[in-house]
């Protein structure tokens, strides 16, 4: 009776636990079919599809076709295998449903056999409901109101508020414009007579597009607000990059001129242009504060502790305050403050969590470098040294108290790069339990465990003997779920989907609300899933290999250390030019090097698998990296290597990646840099 499809693009781990709870939803099959198309991802989806849901109908895609095309190769595909299916749900994987969510709609739609289409109520990782789950059609006026934050300040209005529809009480079922793409099951009737995605669109506005045919055909959209689903947002896409702004208002243009026509679709097609560049400034300005407010900071403390320093010394040391040329401020400081924070960026003193040890690192290395350029200033540019010392000092205490400020206001204690261990309560049985500490401890995870809440009156207590979590007897049941979480001060919840139901869990968050934080466990996943809030991705606790190239400190570094090595080898160049293989290669490398399109080490193939000695080769790939001149084979260049050890030297390079494995790579295959 009803085809579920669910397009997936590099978001396994989610996958996992969407049809983990559509098999819950559907037992046996009763229901009806599932579909997977896959859109060329990266990760092991396909292998893990194919391994825990057999019964799962699974296209491999060999590009990324985008929403439309995936989900019409579906639907086209179901209608020849199972030609009863009366609907299609279009399900996001990074959703969960309740055990009876498809059973209630299916019912609904039965009916109301007026009805085209049918949304569910969403709610985040956190609990809290996600308004898109029931909007107005996009008119021009519309649009004003959401791009102009008239639809935000009066979300209630009948006038301004149609983008959500916010005076519609969610709790009710109501008939509705839109249907949004993460759940949206439709009648196959309706699907034959007005056709299906329109595949103009690649991602966003085909939902809809397609909600407004269906009204147009003479059907009604329903908001179905008897059952709820948990949608962890931002899975596929980032919410705030300027791909998702180009790539949703080019959405609503196609909408605007496909719908709209002459004057009307004029007015539409300008207001998204000025909502496109609206957003784009506001994004831009955004991203730029965000990531650039510490460093302005620190700029700023340093440049005024130069003053300081600068002002103390000219009238303790020489006790003339006028000692000192206005160049110092024109020229020294400025030069001292740029010099410290290229240090602390290039030693990773930005990157979060926040490290004193990198903090301090990072000063003393500028430190370093500005007083060897000191010797080679001219004279006038060369104040006291001490100057310099007491300058450095003086970052040293302000950034740290910066810092520390920072820390404090987020987490109510000074342990600049430590927290309070959130107090953490597992609802499941004892062995399940058990389970869920040893992934806390494998993917490295410290919580203050206070105890396990039982999914039922047994109440049987179990001991936890690893120091990192402490936990006692059981709490309670899960029935007072909401007393125990005030009486232990509860800052997580993890639930285990063996033993608790989607429907209990999705309850207990709307009840208890955002102040916790809540996380699931698939039954029989490795992974613990979560998300905090409705703007942010969703957060992953997995035991997979962490890879250390990964890591935003290791790829700039790596960056780095290719750019001085093209530098050296530029210098070197009247000299290699004679000594490489391919003197012509080594130019064409150098300047692909220095142009950010290769690096001097890589990979030795494209896109290498994850060949782990403890799990062997899986079809998930290494994190990427550009493509090498070198790869970790040319450390061993009297040895003939096979194809396997080969992939292990990839996988380690990977793994433990570090600056001096790229260095001992050049210096051992540097003939070979003109391949």
């Amino acid at each position: 009776m009803l085809t579920t499809i669910i397009v997936n693009y590099n978001v396994r781990h989610f996958l996992e636990q969407c049809l983990l709870s559509v098999r819950n939803a559907n037992p046996d099959g009763h229901i009806g079919d599932v579909w997977v198309v896959d859109n060329a991802s990266s990760d092991d989806s396909l292998q893990m599809v194919r391994t825990h849901f057999p019964e799962v109908q699974l296209i491999a895609n060999q590009q990324n076709t985008g929403f439309a095309v995936a989900n019409n190769q579906a639907i086209r595909e179901s209608a020849i295998r199972n030609p009863q299916s009366k609907y299609v749900l279009l399900l996001n994987p990074d959703t969960v449903i309740a055990e009876d969510t498809l059973t209630k709609c299916v019912a609904f739609m039965e009916a109301h056999p007026e009805a085209g289409g049918l949304g569910g109520k969403m709610v985040d990782g956190s609990g809290a409901f996600l308004p898109e789950s029931k909007r107005g059609f996009t008119t021009p006026w519309v649009a004003f109101c959401k791009t102009f934050g008239l639809s935000a300040i009066f979300p209630k209005s009948k006038l301004f508020g149609r983008y959500h529809l916010g005076y519609l009480d969610k709790n009710q079922n109501h008939e509705v414009d839109v249907l949004a793409g993460a759940f949206m099951l439709l009648r196959r009737s309706v699907l034959d007579k007005i056709g299906l995605l329109d595949e103009a669109f690649f991602m966003y506005g085909e939902d809809i597009d397609l909600s407004y045919r269906i009204v147009q055909a003479g059907y009604k959209n329903y908001y179905f607000a008897d059952t709820t689903i948990i949608h962890y947002k931002g899975e596929s896409t980032k919410k705030g990059s300027l791909n998702y702004v180009r790539t949703f208002y080019q959405a609503m243009i196609i909408f605007a001129r496909k719908h709209f026509q002459g004057q009307q679709a004029r007015l539409f097609i300008a207001m998204i242009y000025g909502a496109i560049w609206l957003r784009a400034g506001m994004t831009l300005v955004g991203n730029f504060f965000k990531k650039s407010r510490l460093p302005l900071l620190d700029a700023l403390l340093m440049f005024g502790g130069l003053w300081l320093c600068k002002t103390f010394w000219a009238n303790y040391f020489y006790h003339d305050p006028t000692w000192f040329k206005p160049a110092f401020m024109q020229f020294n400081a400025p030069l001292y403050t740029l010099v410290w924070l290229a240090a602390l960026w290039f030693s990773g003193g930005y990157d979060e969590p926040f490290n004193l040890r990198r903090l301090t690192r990072g000063l003393l290395l500028g430190t370093v470098v500005i007083s060897a350029v000191y010797g080679f200033l001219p004279q006038e540019f060369r104040p006291s040294r001490a100057v310099i010392l007491l300058g450095t000092a003086w970052s040293l205490v302000a950034l740290t108290g910066l810092r520390l400020v920072f820390h404090f206001f987020k987490t109510g204690n000074l342990s600049v790069g430590s927290t309070r261990l959130a107090n953490l309560a597992i609802v499941g049985s004892a062995a399940e339990c058990e389970r869920v500490k040893g992934l806390l401890a494998k993917a490295g995870v410290e919580r203050n465990l206070i105890g396990r809440v039982s999914p039922s009156d047994d109440l049987i207590g179990f001991q936890i003997s690893d120091r990192r979590f402490q936990i006692s007897d059981c709490l309670g049941t899960v029935d007072n779920l909401d007393e125990l979480a005030s009486l232990y001060h509860l800052d997580e919840i993890i639930f285990c989907f063996k033993d608790v139901t989607a429907s209990q869990t999705i309850g207990w968050m709307e009840q208890l609300g955002s102040r916790i934080e809540y996380r699931t466990v698939p039954e029989g996943g490795e992974t613990i899933i979560g998300s905090s809030s409705k703007d942010s991705a969703g957060e992953l606790f997995t035991t997979t290999i962490r890879f250390q190239i990964a890591s935003p400190m290791a790829r700039r570094n790596k960056r780095l250390l290719d750019l001085f090595l093209a530098f050296v080898f530029l210098l070197l160049a009247p000299l290699l030019l004679f000594l490489v293989e391919k003197p012509g290669g080594f130019l064409q490398n150098l300047a692909q090097v220095i142009l950010g399109k290769k690096s001097w080490v890589g990979y030795s193939s494209p896109q290498p698998t994850v060949h782990s000695p403890q799990s062997g080769p899986t079809s998930a790939t290494l994190p990427r990296v550009k493509p090498g001149v070198l790869n970790p084979s040319h450390a061993f260049p009297s040895k003939q290597l096979d194809e396997a050890t080969t992939q292990r030297l990839d996988f380690f390079y990977a793994k433990d990646y570090e600056l001096r494995r790229d260095l001992e790579v050049v210096w051992k295959g540097w003939r070979e840099l003109g391949q």
